[in-house]
This record gives C-alpha cells, structure tokens and sequence, in this order.
C-alpha cells in the first residue's frame, strides 16, 4: 500500500492511496493511534471513492472514532476501464431505452464487476489492518445501490465483515449470495424508488439470511435517502462493531 497524499481537517485525516492498481482513500480520527473499527464504503454506479455521498458519511463515522474507507470500483473513478465494460454498459443502457426489466439489466452488470470488486475489496481490507492506527479491529461494510450490488457477494465471502448497512437493491442476481449473508443487517428501502420497484427490493431484504435485520422505509426516490439515515447507520456500527 503506498500513500500519496495526506490531509487534516475538522479532526479527520484523509489519505488517498493506491494498492497495486486499486486507488482508494482512508478516513481516520486525527491523530489516531491502536486498533478501532473499521467501515468500508461501497459507492454507487458512475460514482467514485470521494462522490459528495461518500465522502460525508466517511468524514461523519471518522469523526466518532471509526476508521473508514473507499476504493474506486472496476472501471470507475480513477480506474482505466476496458471494451468490455464499455459494451456491458452500452447493452444495459439501450435495454432500459427499450424498455427491459431494469432489475435483471442491472444485476448483469454487477455480475459483471463483482469477482473483481470482492477480490479488490479483499486485499484492500487485509492491508488496511496492517496499519498501526487502523489494526484489525472489527469491520463493518455500507453501500447503496451498486454498492448494495457488490457488497452482498463480498459479506458473503468474507468472514472478517460483523455488520452490514445495504439497500436501494433488488433481489435479482442476488438470491444466492444474500441467503449466505448472517450478519446484523440495516437495509434501506425508498418506497416510490423509480429505479427499483419496491417489491424487488422487499424480496432481497426477505432473501437475506440474517437473523437480525432492519428495514428502513423512507417514501422518496431513488436518490433522496434522508440525511438522518446517515445518524442511523453510525449508532447501527456503533452498536454492533464497538
């Protein structure tokens, strides 16, 4: 892991990273030092690890103690992206101008990044506990829409992950991989989503195998979660990685 740039401010340090070829950024209590809880954040589709989203959640949880980080997924942000994506991407959209079930289009794509978005999200997760001031400590991930996407098959594979805050998802592709998911669940739901119809989603939160999991139904669409959602996420960590 080589750092490339350092910042402070507010009581946050940020550092932008790179890990082989997967650039990303970590958040921590300034001056951090020992072992603390670690969130991953997942970001949206055509977002990036510093998107406006991103970006206030993790100052917000570092700010309360939790080191956080994100990392740019396959071809997005500052990762090269290839033909095949660019074909992937360009199918998907005329489908959903032609008026194809945006559900399954969608979990095409996430299949797609997944295998490599997991063994990304693996690596970045292993050096990150190296670090002195972040250690390997308990971890928990959040993501939304896409992140919800390639989340689930990561909380599935990977053993280290203790809680979960997913949601503006379908189930499509998804079934699989969410009935492996135990851990402690939050999962957000935007009642009038004109991206995911709202049974799809109810349906991925039912196939989750969680014995502990919440469901937060706010009217609003796709992109209008409200910001007191942030709030709840922190005390869901809180309670479960502290």
């Amino acid at each position: 892991m080589r750092f490339t740039s350092q910042t402070s401010s507010d009581g946050v340090t940020e550092q932008f990273f790179t890990l082989d070829e997967i650039p990303g950024v970590l958040w921590t209590p300034e001056a951090a030092r020992g072992t603390r809880p670690l969130i991953l954040l997942g970001h949206g589709g055509r977002q990036h690890k510093t998107a406006p989203n991103i970006l206030s959640r993790a100052r917000r949880y570092a700010a309360k103690g939790f080191a956080v980080v994100a990392i740019d997924a396959p071809y997005h942000g500052d990762r090269p992206q290839d033909e095949e994506f660019g074909r992937c991407a360009a199918r998907m959209r005329a489908g959903m101008a032609a008026g194809e079930n945006p559900g399954a289009l969608v979990a095409g794509m996430h299949s797609y990044l997944a295998g490599q978005a997991v063994a990304d999200w693996r690596a970045v997760l292993t050096a990150v506990q190296r670090l002195d001031h972040v250690g390997a400590g308990p971890v928990g991930y959040c993501g939304m829409s896409m992140g919800c996407g390639l989340g689930i098959p990561l909380i599935a594979a990977e053993p280290r992950i203790r809680a979960a805050v997913l949601g503006l998802l379908g189930v499509h592709g998804l079934a699989q991989d969410a009935a492996r998911v135990t851990v402690p669940v939050q999962f957000l739901v935007q009642w009038d989503d004109h991206m995911v119809p709202r049974e799809q989603s109810l349906a991925l939160f039912d196939a989750l195998a969680s014995t502990e999991k919440t469901l937060h139904a706010n009217p609003g669409k796709h992109g209008e979660v409200p910001a007191f959602e942030v709030d709840s996420s922190l005390r869901f960590f809180t309670r479960h990685l502290s």
